[in-house]
């Protein structure tokens, strides 16, 4: 039985920063970290002590880690950014509620106490001869210690107390990894047991040491399992203090899930269900096992279960059918037309999931060109008097600030500029657009006009698809490049206000022109004419994209959501050159653009240069970050890789910021994810001058000092199929709704004629239901029955304890 976990965490807002700038204000940004990883940094909100950010992350983690913690810090573009203050939510806290945490949490002050990480490696025996008992305490090594030093680094040494008495080891010089194998012996003193207490500390020649952490073991696990093991560093304990008030507040939405993931076999009857509801008869759909999990599921909890359905019937080959048994049962409970697909309803929710699962490929092809050369020229465009800067012009210009009009028909003619090949690589892209993808809206389309076939509703057929495709798909990617990985980092204020005009314009097109001039932004009228002239363009557009042939081949199971050949992260990198010889570090990095595919990660120094190097995918062992320290340089990463002779390679490569570095990891993490014989360990540091840079030993084939962090991954579009786990959701939502199929669809047969006044079905629908209904709670105590089963295995193993140290 797998486990799995993960947090889905989500920065809202802050309020009542305090102002670090001479401004009076501040400039925040948020760093989220899981125990000694920084796994996500949020955009940087100018000028602003009530900032809103409104970013969310999935984050895949291991099942032991400890803490979460938030970070606002003030940007400052000259020197150091200052740190406001933090949150810390231990994984208890968590947990505590099974719906997560949504709330405002106060900013707690930065104690340098308190900022402990890594762990120690300890070895214990408790001795006894004819002068007493001794206790041998074997202070082994120490790994991910904090860097308490301004090289990066730290100086560490450790004291061990037991009782009255306390040793210290030598003290390492620079290094975050030290390496004693030091035996401490410390005797008995008379009087109660004592419990043995280990601190680590940073040794100072100037001022007072700094704390880097301990353990305690109380005298009873001393005397019956001494300590012997990895185990993780802790603050001093101390009373709880103030939140720190003058600090402000975060809100922040954080939930884990963690789930007991069974074997394949578990889960078959289940998924039998789910796809015999799609493959049955139409006149059935209202009593199938499906409707009923839709019934149950509340709209919070629609998307994410809309993910997993979407993916477990792509792996099983059935998307197209499933897409269309949802729009049927849309389709069918829709009366005006103008409301079609306009809820957050499972089948929009699906549509949605399954166009960023199979397109996003696609959409970067047809947008990104735009979207970067948005960002890039950094043009000031604005058609709304109230929001104009007419001033603007007369700070980069000596001919004065221009009037209204002339400012409204420059940015008509830049915002035309941007709009032409935005629509012209739309309109021109449906060879590029997934088959799956045009199957879906074929299908889509044929149902729409069958259920809305009069003359005064010719156009429903092509707004459905464009409700999807251009204000649910190209429209959010333009107003939010980030959210769809199209740009590494959220846009500054200027640029985020070009995209939202940029996007209403696709949204209007989207909605084939009906809405225009009715609404209150009447001054989008000067793009009008542009607007409707694209209308007819995007009404062919569909015509071509639903004229497909064949229909999806059902029933072959996908292994993967996009052929291993596909592009799933490219973009320029700085590598390092192998082994350089003389060279300064800075410029053993060299400027290459990078493409990685299911099978290799290549390198090339230009994407049109044709020789390109290539590591085959299945040869990387790690993916990790590398301390500051080892080049002086930040955001350095380091694939490390296994040749056909065994031997150890290490690619370093630098990226231009953290969500750069994150997402690199993350993408590189899950394409090498199968791989066999990952590395436990490895080196955060280099090798330099005849040394590890992180831990100082002087063999280059040492083993690995720091854990590998190959379990931390961000959750996205390129997240791999995994049916077990997508099924093991699909029970977990009905586990939810199970007192709600029992009360409401398992009642005596004399409420029948209740049900049927209050639901409209007939009795023989009412009776599918229930059956369905009855079929559903079987399967749910089968599923039941053997997470109970392995739980007891899993009991009965912690029972029998370690077999070895």
């Amino acid at each position: 039985m797998a486990k799995s976990s993960s947090l889905n965490v989500r920065v809202v807002e802050g309020r009542a920063l305090p102002a670090k700038d001479v401004s009076g204000s501040s400039d925040p940004y948020c760093l989220v970290k899981v125990d000694d990883e920084v796994v996500a940094r949020t955009a940087t909100v100018w000028r602003s002590l009530g900032p809103f950010w409104g970013e969310e992350y999935t984050v895949h983690l291991p099942l032991d880690f400890h803490q979460l913690a938030f970070y606002v810090l003030d940007e400052d573009t000259v020197g150091h950014d200052d740190i406001i203050g933090k949150i810390s939510l231990s994984r208890e806290a968590i947990t505590a509620d099974p719906r997560g945490i949504d709330s405002w949490i106060n900013l707690s002050r930065v104690d340098p106490d308190a900022e402990v990480q890594g762990e120690i490696c300890l070895s214990v025996q408790m001795l006894e001869d004819g002068r007493g008992r001794c206790l041998r305490c074997h202070v082994l090594q120490a790994r991910d210690l904090a860097p308490r030093d301004i090289s990066g680094t730290s100086d560490p040494f450790a004291r061990v107390f037991w009782g009255s008495q306390s040793l210290e080891t030598s003290t390492i010089k620079k290094t975050r990894f030290p390496h004693w194998d030091e035996v401490l012996e410390l005797r008995e003193m008379p009087g109660a047991p004592s419990p043995l207490r280990v601190e680590l500390w940073d040794w100072d020649m100037v001022g007072k040491n700094d704390f880097l952490g301990m353990v305690e073991f109380s005298p009873k696990t001393l005397q019956q399992k001494p300590p012997n093991g990895w185990f993780r560093l802790l603050p001093f304990p101390r009373a709880e203090e103030d939140s720190g008030r003058n600090l402000g507040a975060l809100r922040v939405k954080v939930r884990l899930i963690e789930d007991r993931v069974l074997p394949s076999q578990c889960y078959q009857p289940l998924v039998e269900l789910l796809m015999e509801s799609v493959l049955g008869p139409a006149e059935e759909d209202t009593a199938s096992p499906l409707a009923l999990l839709e019934e149950l599921t509340l709209g919070d909890c629609r998307q994410d279960l809309a993910t997993k359905l979407v993916k477990l019937f792509l792996g099983r080959g059935l998307a197209g059918p499933f897409l269309d048994y949802l729009t049927r049962r849309e389709v069918a409970r829709t009366m005006d037309p103008n409301t079609l697909f306009r809820s957050n309803s499972l089948a929009s929710k699906s549509m949605e999931q399954f166009m960023k699962l199979v397109g996003m490929p696609y959409l970067h092809e047809v947008l990104k060109p735009m979207i970067s050369r948005v960002f890039e020229e950094k043009k000031y465009m604005e058609l709304d008097p109230c929001k104009m800067d007419l001033g603007r012009t007369r700070r980069i210009s000596f001919k004065g600030a221009p009037s209204e009009e002339q400012m409204r028909e420059t940015s008509l003619g830049l915002l035309t500029g941007y709009l032409g090949p935005i629509v012209d690589a739309i309109v021109g892209s449906v060879g590029r657009c997934p088959p799956a993808m045009r199957l879906a809206f074929k299908q889509l389309h044929r149902r729409v006009k069958e259920r809305f076939p009069e003359p005064e509703h010719q156009d429903v057929k092509y707004l459905a698809i464009s409700g999807f495709l251009f204000l649910r798909f190209f429209a959010p990617a333009i107003l939010t490049p980030k959210l769809f990985d199209l740009r590494d980092q959220h846009a500054d204020p200027q640029t985020s206000r070009s995209l939202l005009l940029l996007a209403k314009a696709v949204q209007s097109i989207g909605n084939l022109g009906q809405q225009l001039g009715q609404g209150k932004e009447l001054w989008m009228a000067p793009l009008h004419p542009f607007l409707l002239q694209s209308v007819s363009r995007v009404r062919d557009f569909l015509d071509r994209l639903v004229d497909v042939d064949g229909d999806e081949e059902a029933g072959v199971p996908a292994r993967a959501l996009f052929p291993p050949s596909a592009i799933v992260r490219e973009g320029y990198l700085l590598k390092r050159k192998e082994e350089p010889a003389g060279l300064a570090t800075r410029f053993a990095f060299k400027k290459r653009y990078v493409w990685l595919s299911g099978e290799t990660l290549s390198f090339s120094k230009s994407p049109e240069w044709q020789t390109r190097h290539s590591i085959p995918v299945s040869h990387i062992r790690a993916v990790e970050r590398v301390d500051e320290g080892a080049f002086q340089l930040p955001h350095v990463m380091q694939v490390v890789t296994q040749d056909g002779a065994g031997a150890l390679h290490t690619t370093y490569l630098q990226c231009k910021n953290v969500n750069e570095l994150n997402q690199w990891l993350s993408a590189l993490r899950k394409a090498s994810a199968p791989n066999p014989d990952k590395l436990a360990a490895c080196h955060p540091g280099a090798f330099r001058s005849a040394r590890w840079t992180c831990c100082l030993q002087a063999e280059r084939s040492a083993a690995g000092c720091s854990r590998t962090h190959s379990a931390v991954t961000l959750g996205d579009w390129s997240d791999p199929l995994d049916p077990d786990a997508e099924a093991q959701t699909v029970y977990r939502q009905l586990l939810l709704g199970r007192d709600q199929l029992r009360l409401k669809l398992l009642e005596d047969s004399n409420m029948d004629t209740a049900l049927e006044a209050d639901t409209g079905a007939c009795p023989e629908v009412l009776a599918r239901q229930r059956a369905a209904a009855a079929r559903l709670l079987e399967v749910l105590a089968d599923l039941d029955r053997a997470h109970e089963e392995f739980q007891q295995q899993e009991r009965g193993k912690a029972a029998l304890g370690p077999l070895g140290p």
